[in-house]
C-alpha cells in the first residue's frame, strides 16, 4: 500500500476586497456555525467538522496548514460578528445548491454527538430559514441523519 500526503497548496484569503466571504469559506462557516452552536466546540464536533470538509473540494486541497488558517479566520469572524450573523452573511454568498449541501453537513454535524436536541433543532429550523430551504427539503435531510444515525443495536 503506497500512502501520499495531500498536496500543501496555499490557501486563498477568504474574504474578497470588500469582506465579503467567498464561497469555499462562507460554506465552511455555516458548518463551523453548526457545530460550535452553543459556543462550545466538542471534539465529536471538531471531528466531524473536518470530516465533512477534508474530502470536499476545495478543502482536501488547502493541506493541514490551510484548513487551519481557514478555521481561525472564520473563529475569529464568528466571535466578532455572532454565530447567526457570520451564517447571514454565508448565506448571501452561496447558491441554492450549495445552501442545501451546507444545510445537510450542518445537520449532519450537529448529529455527531448524538440525537438531536429541542435547541439543536432550533438551530436548524433557524439556519434553513436562513439559507431560504423548503420544510420538505429539510425533512428530507433530518430524516436521512436519523438513518444514518441510528443505533444498529436497536430495531
Amino acid at each position: 500500500m503506497t500512502v501520499t500526503s495531500r498536496p500543501q497548496t496555499r490557501l486563498e484569503p477568504n474574504a474578497s476586497a470588500e469582506g465579503a466571504l467567498e464561497p469555499p469559506s462562507a460554506f465552511a462557516a455555516i458548518a463551523l456555525a453548526a457545530v460550535s452552536w452553543d459556543g462550545v466546540l466538542t471534539m465529536a464536533g471538531s471531528r466531524a467538522l473536518r470530516h465533512a470538509l477534508d474530502y470536499r473540494h476545495p478543502f482536501r486541497d488547502y493541506g493541514d496548514a490551510g484548513m487551519v488558517r481557514l478555521m481561525d479566520q472564520l473563529l475569529r469572524d464568528m466571535r466578532s460578528k455572532g454565530a447567526q450573523h457570520l451564517m447571514v452573511e454565508a448565506a448571501e454568498v452561496l447558491s441554492p445548491r450549495q445552501r442545501a449541501t451546507a444545510y445537510a453537513v450542518a445537520a449532519e454535524i450537529m448529529r455527531s454527538d448524538g440525537p438531536l436536541e429541542a435547541d439543536e433543532r432550533n438551530i436548524l429550523d433557524n439556519l434553513a430559514a436562513t439559507l431560504g430551504l423548503s420544510t420538505t427539503d429539510t425533512e428530507k435531510v433530518l430524516s436521512v441523519m436519523d438513518v444514518l444515525h441510528a443505533d444498529v443495536m436497536h430495531e
